[in-house]
């Protein structure tokens, strides 16, 4: 499988390649310094510099089954990530940004992560917990985690607002797979958006003033990968909608938080369409 790591730049509505290579890999985030991407490959992790991309494997010991649920600490200091080496299921693990051994923060099981807050003391992750899938917080330093929303059908991609004060996440909650978004200390969820389309992983800007999400086409089941999908923008004053651009990709595009520091762009991957005869 081909995988094209792209940035897309807001200013001039283009995306540029910076990486193109023939594996799998996943789901950038972008280092606060601004001069690298992280992401994900076949159960670990790499980092890919802007000046001279290229693969550059990250230390994670015995930790090699890791999933494209990870990000970085907004000081840039530290690395989570979601892995099942030690457990068989999803397990939510920090370490040192440029490599080390992980730390275990999770307990319960299943869990994936997706998002840090802002003050960096915080992080929003997917749990399922007897069968049901939930968003739930816990300090960035490990201890008890704290349930926010769960029930029916499923609950996914949790990321925190530029300053904190909402957590948005993707639900088929009210009938449909779209965005909502709550209050981060708990509340009523908002739903943010309701079309025949299926949305996923929304990522609000760093500036609030929109949200950037993956969207499928219609009746799409799940979030599968190898789909024609489209990256698509909400502006948070109007509440209208955008389409950024249309491509080959879904899972592995932006599962995790992608924006630049400054929110003049963001990163994603997309996959080589299977050759037909």
């Amino acid at each position: 499988m081909a995988s094209t790591l792209q940035i897309y730049d807001l200013a001039s509505s283009s995306a540029m390649e910076l990486l193109v290579i023939e594996r799998l890999i996943e789901a950038p985030n972008w280092i606060p310094d601004g001069a690298s991407l992280i992401v994900n490959g076949d159960g670990r992790m790499f980092r890919v510099p802007l000046e001279a991309p290229k693969l550059i494997p990250i230390e994670t010991g015995d930790f090699a089954n890791c999933n494209n649920d990870h990000g970085i600490s907004p000081d840039g200091e530290s690395l989570v990530i979601s892995d099942s080496t030690e457990t068989g299921q999803s397990c939510i693990y920090v370490l040192p940004v440029s490599g080390g051994f992980p730390r275990r923060l999770t307990s319960n099981v299943p869990s994936w992560w997706h998002g840090w807050s802002p003050d960096g003391l915080t992080l929003a992750y997917v749990g399922r917990r007897e069968g049901v899938f939930g968003i739930y917080t816990m300090s960035a330093e490990g201890g008890e985690e704290r349930h926010l929303v769960s029930g029916g059908g499923h609950y996914d991609g949790p990321d925190f607002s530029h300053d904190g004060a909402h957590v948005w996440f993707n639900s088929d909650r009210g009938g449909s797979m779209d965005l909502w978004r709550m209050p981060a200390k708990g509340g009523e969820p908002e739903r943010m958006t309701d079309d025949d389309r299926v949305n996923w992983f929304p990522h609000p800007s760093p500036d609030g003033r929109s949200a950037l999400y993956l969207s499928y086409e219609p009746g799409t089941e799940g979030h599968p990968c190898d789909r024609n999908v489209e990256l698509r923008l909400i502006d948070l004053s109007s509440g209208s909608v955008r389409t950024l651009m249309a491509l080959f990709g879904g899972q592995g595009t932006i599962n995790v938080p992608c924006w630049s520091p400054d929110g003049s762009r963001f990163a994603f991957v997309s996959y080589a369409r299977p050759e037909t005869n």
